[in-house]
């Protein structure tokens, strides 16, 4: 790792400083990633809405979504290769100018099968918006800024998604679902437009399109469709559904294709050769099981909420801003550490102190509100910006200037897939323990037990004076509803503590890391 440490000690010695109009391009590159991120969080809690707007089957609806992510986590490992032939300006304005184009389609969609190819089109437009955003950070500014421009792409990349749900639900209660889209249009051609003049000017290397492998190309993107829609269906159809495993099946064997090509071809599409540095693999492993936690604790609590308490959307909105609120006060605070102790000691911090909020969530009661969320909300917005701004200089900062686009890719591709991973794990913890849960709660009741009837909100005395048996088929018909709504929150809390496991699991990778791999 001496390179590092060289190549960081001369840039900071040397580079000059970065002008302002490059901050402003970047800050524009931000904005625009922003509202990618944002219109992920804002269709999923209206998708009731769009629903019965189109009249769309429920079992169906989930597909405007699933549409996105597929184009996304195909588009991202891709963003290194468009680096090269296109520039990362040209990128950046292509992709924001066709995603504003596909907002303004999807909010004119007229049938459910125009707003799926336009979520298509969006998806992969907007999934090489945020890679670029990383790659501009090592790119365009010197060791020393890197700290704060991660810190603005962070802190903007995390805070979508908490503030996504107020967001989504203000427009559905005020407006019409076709807003949902149509935010992204004003921001989008600003940002668009800006960032042509802003950002430095490279050469274009369009002869680089001639190299293209094709095969591989088509391999990569069936091993990622094939595995987003088996992790979808798993939950619910089982994990040894024909269907399941087939998509899972497909999926290594496109992946297996895909990389007997990528590692023996002259002209990869993606570069893998980076995992070889011991610095990029742990950061990739810490953005994994990060895309664990963030999109799993994003999915879980308004789940509960809705169920436990059925809040809509905005309700449910204003309740997680307290994440957002600590993730912005900590900011600061981790910028001024992360230049001065070793990423190896900030990022195990990140991952205990978001694992203990992971882990707080996970003795919820069914009248669990505001108040009981609010202090494992404070601990995980506390540790997000230690568990990113660590493991992404660990992973990108001290990598060659040409490697940083595939690498940058790479690494946010695996946050995504840990994302997708992680939900499919948490639902099949719901899905299948809830029922157990369910069956163990109505044998407690039989056998007069009254902290079980306090747990379910009924008198204890009245469980406790029947005795055994008290609990009837007919009583135990009338308390079904309560039944399933406490087993759905104990299952719940086994799904934040295995993902609090795997959080705290994360730290052991550091052992493998220099400490000057930063």
């Amino acid at each position: 790792m001496q390179h590092s440490t060289d190549r960081s000690d001369s840039q900071a010695a040397d580079a000059p400083s970065v002008p302002m109009r490059t901050w402003m391009g970047f800050a524009m590159m931000c904005l625009g990633m922003f509202m990618a991120i944002l219109d992920i969080q804002v269709v999923a809690t209206s998708m009731p809405t769009i629903q019965a707007a189109l009249a769309v089957e429920p079992d169906r609806i989930s597909f405007v979504q699933t549409a996105y992510l597929i184009a996304e986590v195909v588009a991202i490992p891709l963003t290194g290769f468009l680096t090269r032939v296109l520039t990362m300006r040209w990128l950046f304005v292509s992709a924001l100018s066709v995603f504003t184009l596909a907002s303004i389609g999807c909010a004119a969609s007229q049938s459910f099968a125009a707003l799926v190819a336009w979520r298509v089109l969006q998806g992969f437009s907007g999934g090489t918006l945020i890679p670029t955003v990383f790659s501009a950070v090592f790119l365009m500014f010197p060791d020393r800024q890197q700290a704060l421009a991660t810190t603005i792409a962070g802190v903007l990349a995390v805070l979508a998604p908490t503030v996504g749900p107020i967001v989504g639900g203000w427009i559905t209660e005020t407006w019409s679902w076709h807003w949902l889209f149509l935010i992204n249009v004003a921001p989008g051609v600003v940002a668009a437009r800006a960032a042509s003049r802003l950002l430095p000017v490279e050469a274009l290397e369009v002869g680089a399109t001639r190299r293209l492998d094709l095969v591989s190309l088509v391999l990569m993107a069936t091993a990622l469709a094939a595995l987003i829609l088996g992790l979808k269906e798993a939950p619910q159809r089982g994990w040894l559904s024909a269907p399941v495993s087939g998509l899972l099946a497909l999926s290594a064997v496109g992946l297996a294709g895909f990389l007997a090509r990528t590692l023996k071809g002259p002209f990869p599409i993606v570069s893998l050769r980076t995992f070889g540095d011991p610095g990029f693999a742990v950061g990739c492993t810490l953005s994994f099981v990060l895309g664990i936690g963030l999109f799993g604790s994003v999915y879980m609590m308004p789940v509960f909420l809705a169920v436990a308490h059925g809040y809509g959307a905005l309700a449910i909105g204003t309740i997680m801003l307290v994440t957002g609120i600590a993730q912005l006060a900590t900011a600061p605070l981790a910028v001024a550490l992360e230049r001065r102790i070793d990423a190896r000691l900030l990022s195990a911090f990140g991952f205990l102190t978001f694992a203990i909020g992971l882990g707080a969530s996970a003795v919820q009661t069914p009248e669990t509100d505001y108040d009981g969320m609010f202090w494992p909300q404070v601990i995980r917005g506390v540790a997000i910006m230690f568990c990113l701004l660590p493991p992404t200089r660990m992973a990108l900062g001290h990598l060659a200037p040409e490697a940083v686009p595939d690498a940058s890719g790479l690494f946010n591709l695996m946050r995504n897939l840990g994302g997708a991973i992680g939900l499919a794990l948490i639902d099949t913890v719901i899905f299948s323990r809830a029922p157990v849960h369910a069956s163990a709660i109505v044998e407690r009741l039989k056998a007069g037990d009254p902290a079980t009837a306090k747990a379910l909100g009924l008198p204890p005395e009245i469980v406790a004076a029947g005795g055994p048996g008290a609990i009837g088929d007919e009583v135990k018909l009338m308390l079904q509803p309560m039944i399933e709504k406490l087993a759905f929150v104990y299952a719940m809390n086994e799904a934040w503590g295995l993902v609090a496991l795997i959080t705290f699991a994360a730290i052991a990778s550091l052992a493998l890391v220099r400490p000057d791999a930063r």
